[in-house]
C-alpha cells in the first residue's frame, strides 16, 4: 500500500517565505492526483517533499503509513519524471533504462527481463539499442517513463513531464500515461500548470494557489461546483466570464439582463455560506452561451440579449466568438493573479466595459462585426461573494478544502 498523507505540511525557506502553507492533502493508493496551479503556486515544491528533495518544516508527510520527513530519497521507494528527460546521451535506450537497477547491483537478467517488460509497455522495444539523439520528444520522453518503472515503485512523481513536447505530442503522451498508470496502479501525483491537462488526465485535481490548497476533488466537481473564484477561473478553456450583478428577489440583475435564478440554484444559494444577498460576482462560462436562433424555448432557461462580435475564431468544430459588455469591470486579487500569470493585465478595453467569450455551435451565422442575439443558459450560472471571493452556491462539504476569506484575500487553515 502506497497511500501519500500530507498532515499540516509547511515549507519555510531560510528568508522566512512560505512555499507551502499547512497542506492537508491525501492521495489514496493507487490513485492519480494532479497537482495544478499558476507558477510559483507551491506545486513543485510539494513533490519535491515527498521526494525528499525539500526538508519539510512543519507538519508530517506519510506514505504507505509511515512518516517519511527524515528519510533519505534512496529509501522512500519512489520514481520521478522530470520536465528535462535526464537521459545519459552515450548510452542505449536499454542502458539508460536499466541504469538504476544496475546500480542497486540486480543481476543483469533480472535488467533485461524488466527493461524489455517496460519496452513493451511503452513501445520503445524496436528502440532498445539506439541512442537518445536518434529518438523524437515523444521517445525520449517515454525512455524517461521507462527507466522510472523499471523500478516497480511505490510512488511515481511527474514533474511537468510534457511541457517540452509539442502540442500534437502532449495529447498522445496524456493518453499514454493515464493508460500506463491505470495499467500499473501505482500512486502517482502529477505537477502541471496546465489545466487542460489536469481536467483530461487525473482522478483527482488538487488547486494550488500560493501555497495553499484551494479545492480538491474530480474534475467534473472542480468545474461544475468550484469553491471560490480562484479556481472558478483557472478550470475551464476558454475561461470563465466574470460579471457584477445584484440579487433582486428571484433573480440576478447582471449587464446582460435579469436572470431569473433556476430553482436547483435557488436552493444551493439559500443553503450555502453567505445565503440570498445583494451584490454578487456573477460567472458564466463560454460554452453556456449559445447563438439564441439555435435555442428552443429559450426564454424559460435563461436570458437572451444582443452583442456585437468584435472578434470571432473558428475551430472548425466551433466559433470563439469575442464581444464586449458595459459593465464596471470586476476587481479581485485571485482574477488579478490569474491574469497575470497568462501573461495578460486584464479584460478591459480602451472602450470601457468587460471582454466576454462565448462558445457557440458550428451552424451558428455569426459573422465578425456584426450583431448577435445571444443566450446564456442559467442553469450554469455561478455566483461569488465579491469580498472573500467564495462561491454562494457551494454545498457543504464539496471539495475537502475550503479556505477561509481573511484582510488579505483567501486563506488556508491556520
Amino acid at each position: 500500500m502506497a497511500e501519500i498523507q500530507f498532515d499540516d505540511v509547511t515549507k519555510r525557506y531560510a528568508d522566512g517565505f512560505e512555499a507551502v502553507k499547512h497542506l492537508n492533502l491525501q492521495v489514496p493508493d493507487g490513485d492519480l492526483m494532479i497537482l495544478v496551479g499558476p507558477s510559483g503556486c507551491g506545486k513543485s515544491t510539494a513533490l519535491r517533499m515527498v521526494a525528499g528533495l525539500e526538508d519539510i518544516s512543519e507538519g508530517q508527510l506519510k506514505i504507505g503509513g509511515q512518516v517519511v520527513n527524515e528519510r533519505a530519497p534512496k529509501d522512500r521507494d519512489i520514481a520521478m519524471v522530470f520536465q528535462n528527460y535526464a537521459l545519459y546521451p552515450h548510452m542505449t535506450v536499454r542502458d539508460n533504462m536499466g541504469f538504476a537497477l544496475k546500480l542497486a547491483k540486480v543481476p543483469d537478467a533480472e535488467i533485461n527481463q524488466k527493461v524489455n517488460e517496460a519496452a513493451k509497455i511503452l513501445d520503445l522495444e524496436q528502440h532498445l539499442e539506439r541512442k537518445p539523439a536518434n529518438l523524437s520528444g515523444g521517445q525520449r520522453q517515454r525512455v524517461a517513463m521507462g527507466r522510472a518503472i523499471v523500478r516497480s515503485p511505490s510512488v511515481f512523481l511527474m514533474d511537468e513531464p510534457l511541457s517540452n513536447l509539442d502540442a500534437k505530442l502532449r495529447v498522445q503522451m496524456r493518453t499514454e500515461i493515464s493508460r500506463i498508470q491505470q495499467r500499473m496502479n501505482t500512486t502517482t501525483i502529477y505537477v502541471t500548470h496546465d489545466q487542460t491537462e489536469a481536467m483530461t488526465l487525473g482522478d483527482r485535481i488538487a488547486v494550488m494557489r500560493a501555497g495553499i490548497l484551494q479545492q480538491v476533488g474530480p474534475p467534473s466537481e472542480l468545474y461544475g461546483h468550484p469553491n471560490n473564484l480562484f479556481v472558478a477561473g483557472f478550470i475551464g478553456s476558454p475561461s470563465m466570464n466574470f460579471l457584477p450583478g445584484e440579487i433582486e428577489g428571484d433573480s440576478v440583475k447582471l449587464p446582460i439582463g435579469n436572470v431569473r435564478i433556476p430553482d436547483e440554484l435557488r436552493r444551493r444559494l439559500e443553503g450555502g455560506p453567505g445565503g440570498a444577498r445583494g451584490g454578487v460576482i456573477a460567472g458564466l462560462r463560454p460554452e453556456h452561451f449559445e447563438d439564441a436562433g439555435l435555442v428552443a424555448d429559450r426564454a424559460s432557461r435563461g436570458v437572451t440579449f444582443t452583442a456585437r462580435i468584435d472578434v470571432l475564431e473558428s475551430m472548425g468544430s466551433e466559433f470563439y466568438a469575442y464581444f464586449m459588455v458595459e459593465s464596471e469591470q470586476v476587481s479581485s486579487r485571485e482574477l488579478e493573479e490569474l491574469a497575470a500569470d497568462t501573461g495578460g493585465t486584464d479584460l478591459q478595453s480602451t472602450r470601457g466595459g468587460t471582454q466576454m467569450t462565448a462558445r457557440l455551435a458550428a451552424e451558428s451565422r455569426v459573422r465578425q462585426g456584426q450583431d448577435l442575439e445571444l443566450w446564456f443558459d442559467a442553469n450554469h450560472l455561478q455566483l461569488f461573494d465579491p469580498d472573500s471571493g467564495r462561491s454562494l452556491l457551494a454545498q457543504a462539504g464539496a471539495g475537502t478544502s475550503t479556505p477561509t476569506p481573511t484582510a488579505g484575500g483567501l486563506q488556508g487553515p491556520s
